[in-house]
């Protein structure tokens, strides 16, 4: 096996970069996206694989992404959120709240 690669593949929807780790093994090529070690791929040559791990990837991501918005409309529905909408509109009404960019340049400058 030679040596592991390093290669940055850049999600444009969410500007997100993540870590391909790729190998030649014999006369094929192996590789795995280190922040999700469950996406790994085979390929014969490094461009095919690094092409086939980005679309891997995006599937695992969609995939992921679709189970958090089915669970999050279970969770809505069986009424799990209910007491965190209550605070939130009892807060409102008592003008306990603020403008979201405005409490991000007030955190951005304390830091």
């Amino acid at each position: 096996m030679d040596h592991i690669q390093t290669v940055k593949i850049h999600d444009v929807e969410d500007g997100e970069i993540y870590t391909a780790k790729i190998q030649k093994n014999g006369k094929r090529w192996i590789g795995w996206i280190q922040e999700h070690p469950k996406v790994k791929c085979e390929a014969d040559t490094q461009d095919a694989l690094l092409e086939t791990l980005e679309n891997t990837l995006y599937q695992f991501l969609e995939a992921d992404w679709q189970a958090w918005d089915k669970q999050l409309e279970e969770d809505v529905k069986a009424g799990k959120l209910n007491s965190t909408l209550e605070r939130v509109s009892a807060d409102f009404h008592a003008g306990k709240y603020e403008d979201l960019a405005v409490f991000l340049s007030k955190k951005a400058a304390e830091e």
